[in-house]
């Protein structure tokens, strides 16, 4: 195979008239002239320009949108608008036929949900080479960040017999024949003759073991798949999706804070250095999506006035008491205006309640702290007045909570007291609960839903539409 360069180095580069080979996919082609080229290094396509005159019919027939082509020839300056250079062709290579009566793929405007039908190939659309260019930026400056600042990446088990949450949402993993599964003497079934001989099930978070690697090693991440079974047909909700995870021996709430404060402006800010084009090109296609909207509903800025409007400013840190109250007393809330009323102290708050706090009252990123204990995780640390533990959540704008996190409980009385409380069997968690047997120490961490910050980047509104392949209830396709 010739070498091929890139289409994006081709496009930035600054000789012509120099032999190029270049490949990719058919985008357009028109007048039987000019092929639309592109290899997904970028979104812009680059102009072959073709010799119809003495080029084969047969072969100009094959040139179809979708197609797969390998083109050598010169790079020239353009003589027309919208690219800097293009390519005259001296010959094309069919690598691959794409039947355009059966393509789905074509140069037309295609609904989102069309597209996710067709999630296979939706990658070859501008969208969603766009998002998950943003997707491969934001990952990989997430462990830029973490491993900057010296932290170790662990990898945490994806298989695991606890439930970090205690909610009980959770993928049950098993290698029994469903058709016959063993049964005790009462009828139960015989976990001991299962694979790791107990129930299991897939990961919902890294955060417990995480832990155990934070007692020796200070600062670790995760950053991996969680699974959660509920039964969620929303925007938000996926039941198979990634996380980070950092735990910090030795921080506290507020080092905690400025952790997850200064990753996610680090992350935006290499987004919009790196990506630039695909922001760009993404922060169009919501500004035509708004025109579609009511004018009150459409968002007062563009995308990338949002994303530069969050890494300009603090974000702004208040009590979930102070919440209440700034919510009890808000205008919608009189009006009976929220569809989950705020009666005082003790509210769950919902996505509408954090989206008000964010877009109407301050204006910018909010990390609400010190939640109720009754309607948080059994490992946060209670604070001295007895209601309270130290949470910490990140809301965001058009998204609401982004990353959820506390200092944990590192005291082994005031941990296994919450336990009983909340029910939850310290026989089966005796190894978490050695983290504070043996040399406890006050320690923080927080996880952040890679999604809802994808999400967040490219403006995009479905959670469905900035991973891959999404995996929600009745589906598991591709």
């Amino acid at each position: 195979m010739s070498q091929r360069v890139k289409i994006k180095a081709l496009l930035q580069s600054q000789q012509t008239e120099i032999d190029v080979t270049v490949k990719g996919w058919v985008r357009a082609f028109r007048s039987n002239r000019f092929i639309a080229l592109n290899d997904g290094s970028t979104n812009n396509n680059i102009q072959i320009v073709v010799d119809f005159e003495n080029t084969d019919p047969t072969l100009l027939k094959r040139i179809t949108v979708g197609a797969a082509l390998s083109v050598a020839g010169k790079l020239v300056a353009s003589q027309g608008k919208g690219q800097t250079v293009e390519v005259i062709a001296t010959d094309i290579e069919i690598l691959g036929d794409s039947d355009p009566e059966k393509y789905p793929i074509q140069p037309k405007k295609h609904s989102l949900e069309f597209l996710r039908e067709n999630a296979h190939l939706r990658f070859r659309t501008s969208t969603f080479g766009a998002i998950f260019r943003v997707r491969n930026s934001l990952a990989f400056a997430v462990h830029q960040f973490f491993q900057e600042r010296g932290f170790v990446y662990l990898h945490t088990p994806v298989i695991t017999a606890s439930d970090a949450e205690g909610a009980g949402e959770t993928f049950h993993v098993t290698n029994f024949d469903l058709d016959n599964i063993p049964k005790t003497d009462t009828g139960e079934i015989d976990f001991k003759q299962d694979f790791f001989g107990r129930p299991t099930n897939l990961t919902v978070s890294g955060q417990l073991e995480g832990e155990l690697g934070a007692m020796a090693l200070s600062d670790i991440y995760t950053f991996g798949p969680t699974f959660r079974a509920e039964n969620s047909n929303t925007t938000r909700h996926l039941a198979e999706f990634w996380m980070i995870e950092p735990e910090v021996a030795f921080n506290d709430l507020v080092d905690n804070m400025d952790l997850a404060e200064d990753m996610l402006k680090y992350v935006i800010k290499y987004a919009l250095e790196k990506n630039a084009d695909d922001i760009e090109f993404l922060t169009q296609r919501l500004q035509e999506e708004e025109k579609q909207k009511p004018q009150n509903e459409r968002q007062e800025m563009t995308l990338l006035e949002k994303l530069q409007f969050c890494l300009d400013h603090n974000f702004e840190r208040l009590t979930y008491t102070e919440a209440i109250e700034i919510l009890k007393e808000s205008t919608p809330n009189k009006k009976k205006k929220f569809q989950y009323p705020v009666e005082g102290w003790g509210t769950d708050l919902q996505s509408e309640h954090e989206r008000y706090l964010v877009e109407k009252h301050f204006k910018k990123p909010v990390i609400l702290t010190d939640y109720p204990k009754e309607i948080k995780a059994f490992y946060m640390r209670q604070n001295d007045d007895g209601k309270t533990v130290r949470a910490m959540d990140i809301l965001f704008p058009g998204i609401g909570e982004i990353v959820g996190g506390s200092q944990r409980e590192e005291r082994l009385d005031k941990l296994e007291q919450r336990m009983d409380e909340m029910g939850i069997p310290k026989d089966e968690l005796w190894w978490y609960l050695d983290t504070r047997r043996f040399g406890a120490c006050p320690h923080a961490g927080f996880g952040l839903g890679f999604e809802r910050l994808v999400l967040f980047v490219t403006g995009m509104g479905n959670i469905r539409d900035v991973i891959p392949f999404p995996r929600f209830p009745k589906n598991a396709e591709f």
